[in-house]
């Protein structure tokens, strides 16, 4: 009996101290850098870790999207890049992500060790081991990579689109793209999620919005070889930057390091002026991509090579067709991406960045396949009767179309690199294809003419900001001596670098550094691009379509026409309390620190401005408004629409008050307002806040016109102008000089209008006493909202 006992015990030990792989069936394995056995009868894959407390990337991606740009989870997006390690713990492995963020560079081991200790490290994921095989460990990787890494969930979430959650019994890991290679291994899964949907759109773009599934790619990734050198970074330099804390550092200097990023570059023989790399930079344009636009797009990429060739490498930059087997998101492949959403929306291009020195080991550009259907129309606006003789004559809007898509592939390309905007460039002659380009159309013997819409080829700058990122030292010269001595020279040549922060409209204060504008004056530019609109909306026709499409679609066409001074307005308007600097630094005697700009080119840029409040410029012609009949059954009005205020019919006071709204928006921002105050303090012949109001109220609540028509519309443009007034009145964001200017505007303009026998006047008088009575209980009256704009041909750019 004792003997029948012990058999039985020890035929149960021997079955539960089988491997775990052992007691799985028809395991597929997959050798690489990670190997790794799928089981599909589970759907299950167990990963094999044999390099514990061995650092590598890891980086999680969408392979597939959900095509919404408001949303904002588009196919082929990038997300976090992470310097991890598998770490053992008891039973367990705990796949750790380290604090990159604060370091101590230096041989004392106790001193790094006090800085990983002081600040907290992330623990991504614990996991069970299931089994050790020699110096390996078996995991299950299966419900990491189930999870929502990518952050879906919470997009959703932040957008108000609805709660949702991973559905286990929906999801599924994708083998197609998992894979492994001898430094990096892919992994992929399809993640759906359920939940209640609450907003607009996840339901426009998801055929059932209370369920939606995602691809999710994950990839493991092992660090880049020594030999990479760090390079500093400079605020003149265009350069893309990361910084971390080093603790280390003596006390004298400057704790937080700076290094920009960009890619590994060597010459074969550094020797040679001109060489060959070591490795090229190559990218690869999705092959979903059609023609025309897949040439365009190559094209366009392939400029860049004319500036690392200005700086001694031989074909060091490549763009080629994406092999038929390659997966977009395998990080050996840096990638150009074709990228559909239900809205025009913004194109970006994001890098896998090693964290640790600025290396870029992936570049992943995202263009929005909707963006050359926006520059085609306003083609297809500007033109005069494009389609009169014959509806096959789109070649000349093709062609500019294709000629801003060439300037987006280069420009997204070039975050890629590891370049910033430059939104100072149009001031040089198109120097950087890292500005935003507005469209150089001009009008040559009352004709408007196309020949020059946008520059061809790499700009000045663009040279400037690879020689500063890729450019080899010289023997006997020191890298900080001949990176200085590349932005000097710049300078010289009047080559400036304004980026983001100090370009956008509403605050921005720099005069040459705006989005999508043009020329040298933005003042003389908006007089330009005014009467250039102006011909153009005379022209304007049914000729404007093609036979057989619905009148709606010609309003449709004449949104971009009709609103075409807006981004040049928003130019000019930054002029008024606008001063010119630099990102200088010391010892640089070149750089210019801060200059106000003059009261003669502030007034021109306020002079300028004024006209986009002027009914003349701003009232529809008559006979354009006879042809805008209520909109088509099937063609309902849309964000890229003209907004109103009379149903169905088309509105030809909605369109001035939308455009006036825009423009007094910008003039009476509450911080240029305070800088109007500070610079009138600081010389007092630069322009006063009050005769920017005088000069305002002037143009439009004083002003009178004897046409029906166009009293109307400047008495709805007089209306916006009010409101922004009591708006800036009552603001925090505004000192009390500027409210006590307005105020004092307040009253003169209430006791001239009192006695008007205009009734519009009289309601002025009457409105604004009620308001000074009690400004505490103003509520702002919106404008019909501005059709979208941009991007007109390209999106905030956005890199990871």
């Amino acid at each position: 009996m004792t003997k029948k006992i012990t058999i039985v015990l020890m035929l149960v030990f021997a079955v539960g101290s089988a491997q775990f792989l052992e007691q799985k069936k028809d395991l597929k394995t997959t050798e690489g850098f990670f190997d790794f056995h799928y089981n599909e009868k589970e759907d299950e894959l167990y990963l094999e870790v044999d390099n514990v407390d061995q650092e590598f990337i890891y980086v999680h991606a969408l392979k597939s999207g959900l095509g919404s740009n408001d949303i904002g989870l588009d196919r082929g997006q990038l997300g976090g890049t992470a310097i991890v390690k598998f770490i053992k713990a008891g039973n367990k492995l705990l796949l750790v992500q380290p604090n990159q963020d604060y370091r101590a560079i230096t041989d004392n081991a106790a001193e790094k060790a006090s800085v990983e200790e002081a600040f907290a490290k992330s623990v991504l994921y614990g996991f069970e081991i299931k089994e050790t095989k020699g110096s390996a460990y078996i995991i299950d990787l299966t419900p990491f990579l189930l999870e929502d890494a990518h952050g879906v969930a919470r997009r959703l979430k932040a957008n108000r689109e609805g709660s949702y959650k991973v559905d286990m019994s929906r999801s599924a890991l994708a083998l197609t793209n998992t894979k492994s290679f001898s430094k990096n291994t892919e992994f992929e899964a399809l993640i759906t999620f359920t939940g209640t949907p609450e907003g607009r759109n996840l339901g426009s773009v998801a055929p059932d919005a209370s369920s939606v599934s995602v691809v999710q790619h994950h990839s493991f990734v092992a660090l880049p070889e020594d030999g990479y050198q760090v390079r500093a970074f400079d605020p003149r330099s265009g350069a893309i930057h990361r910084s971390y804390m080093d603790y280390s550092a003596p006390v004298q200097e400057d704790m937080t390091k700076r290094f920009i990023i960009r890619h590994r570059l060597e010459k074969k023989n550094p020797e040679l002026a001109v060489s060959e790399a070591v490795e090229p930079i190559v990218y690869y344009l999705d092959p979903g991509t059609p023609e025309p636009i897949r040439s365009a797009l190559l094209e366009g990429a392939r400029w860049w090579n004319q500036a690392y060739e200005s700086i001694g490498y031989k074909d060091a930059f490549q763009v080629k067709m994406l092999p038929e087997d390659a997966d977009p998101l395998d990080l050996r492949y840096n990638l150009i991406q074709w990228v559909h959403r239900s809205t025009r929306g913004w194109s970006y291009g994001a890098s896998v960045v090693d964290p640790r020195t600025g290396e870029i080991l992936k570049g992943h550009v995202s263009l929005g396949s909707l963006r050359i259907r926006q520059d085609f129309m306003i083609a297809q606006a500007l033109m005069n009767a494009p389609f009169e003789s014959s509806d096959d004559n789109y070649e000349p809007m093709l062609e500019m179309a294709l000629a801003r898509i060439r300037q987006l592939s280069a420009h997204e390309v070039g975050h890629t690199l590891g370049f910033a905007h430059n939104f100072a460039a149009s001031v040089a002659d198109r120097a950087s294809v890292m500005d935003y380009p507005h469209p150089t159309i001009r009008l040559k013997n009352g004709n408007i003419d196309f020949s020059d819409a946008y520059a061809v080829g790499i700009g000045t700058w663009d040279k400037v900001t690879v020689a500063y990122s890729y450019g080899d030292v010289p023997k006997g010269m020191t890298e900080s001596w001949y990176l200085n001595d590349i932005l000097e020279k710049a300078e010289a040549q009047g080559l400036r670098f304004i980026t983001d922060s100090d370009a956008r409209a509403a605050t921005g204060a720099h005069p040459d550094a705006h989005l999508w504008d043009n020329g040298a004056n933005a003042a003389q530019e908006l007089e330009d691009v005014l009467a250039l609109r102006e011909k153009a909306i005379e022209n304007f026709s049914l000729a404007n379509i093609k036979t057989g499409e619905a009148l709606s679609t010609l309003e449709d066409v004449f949104v971009p026409l009709y609103f075409y001074h807006r981004y040049q307005a928003e130019a000019a308007t930054k002029s008024i309390g606008g001063q010119r600097y630099t990102y200088a630094v010391k010892g640089d005697e070149q750089q210019e620190i801060v200059t106000p700009l003059s009261a003669k080119e502030q007034q021109q840029a306020l002079d300028a401005v004024l006209k986009t409040l002027d009914a003349q410029y701003l009232a529809i012609p008559k006979d354009k408004l006879a042809m805008f009949p209520p909109r088509a059954f099937g063609y309902r009005r849309t964000r890229e629409s003209f907004k109103g205020n009379t149903g169905i019919t088309f509105d030809p006071l909605a369109a001035p008050e939308t455009a006036a709204d825009m423009t007094v928006a910008f003039l009476l921002n509450p911080e240029r307002a305070n800088r109007i105050v500070a610079q009138h303090a600081w010389d007092d012949k630069l322009p006063s806040f009050e005769s920017v109001l005088d000069a305002l109220m002037e143009q439009t609540l004083y002003k009178k016109t004897k046409d029906t028509y166009a009293a109307e519309v400047q008495r709805t443009i007089n209306y916006r102008v009010l409101e922004h007034l009591k708006k800036l009145s009552v603001t925090k964001d505004a000192i009390p000089q500027v409210k006590a200017a307005t105020f004092a505007k307040f009253l003169d303009l209430s006791s001239k209008l009192a006695m008007s026998k205009d009734a519009n006047d009289r309601f002025i008088a009457l409105e604004l006493g009620r308001f000074m009575e009690d400004p505490e209980e103003y509520e702002t009256i919106p404008a019909p909202q501005i059709p979208d704009g941009s991007p007109i041909g390209s999106f905030q750019c956005l890199n990871h």
